[in-house]
């Protein structure tokens, strides 16, 4: 752990009566100019997020969603108005792990039919023959080495704004939000697959498309 100046935290403690939420009330009374909640997970936790974020407060956190998309979606599942999430939801980060080829045992190969035809569709280009790990000692004989990141990030315009607030699907939305130049989690791991980070498969296991 490490101290940071004017930074204050409050860990949660449910046996004691401090839960997220009970822990955002008292933080709201020390008028914090940043607020990160460790996760929204309840109705009561995201009402109070809500509300922080209407009132001036930029406040951070994360929430379990298939994609960023899903994320204004879970928030209207919490019981949040419509006309509220589109009012306090300023942007979303999709975030998914991918395990890195190994380094060490590193080669061409010709990847399966469906990896090249996923590659293929978000990519533009045909390839039938992707960097992947033969296995080795300094991978444990996996093939991978560390991870990296998948992201997805959703900016929310005042066109998705109205769709929030005069009903919308996610289908949608999503729509919209890739005109406004979103790049989807699949498209962006395999941009990742491109520059030989990771593989076509270990981006179909972490993210998926769903057209």
């Amino acid at each position: 752990e490490y101290r940071f100046k004017n930074i204050n935290q409050i860990q949660v403690n449910p046996r004691a009566g401090l839960t997220f939420a009970s822990g955002l009330r008292s933080i709201l009374r020390l008028d914090p100019d940043v607020i990160l909640v460790g996760e929204i997970r309840d109705a009561e936790t995201a009402r109070i997020a809500v509300q922080a974020a209407l009132t001036g407060h930029l406040v951070l956190s994360s929430i379990h969603a298939n994609d960023a998309v899903g994320v204004a979606f879970r928030l209207l599942d919490l019981g949040i108005e419509p006309f509220l999430v589109a009012s306090a939801l300023i942007g979303v980060v999709a975030q998914r792990m991918a395990r890195r080829v190994c380094p060490d045992c590193a080669r061409l190969a010709e990847a399966l039919l469906v990896e090249q035809m996923a590659y293929s569709k978000e990519i533009g280009e045909e390839r039938t023959e992707f960097l992947l790990g033969s296995g080795c000692k300094s991978c444990a004989y996996t093939g991978y080495q560390g991870r990296t990141g998948i992201f997805e990030i959703l900016q929310i315009s005042d066109e998705i704004r109205m769709m929030l607030l005069n009903g919308t699907t996610a289908a949608q939305l999503r729509t919209e939000a890739m005109k406004d130049g979103m790049i989807p989690l699949i498209k962006n791991g395999m941009l990742k697959v491109k520059a030989n980070v990771t593989t076509p498969a270990e981006v179909l296991r972490n993210a998926y498309s769903v057209d």
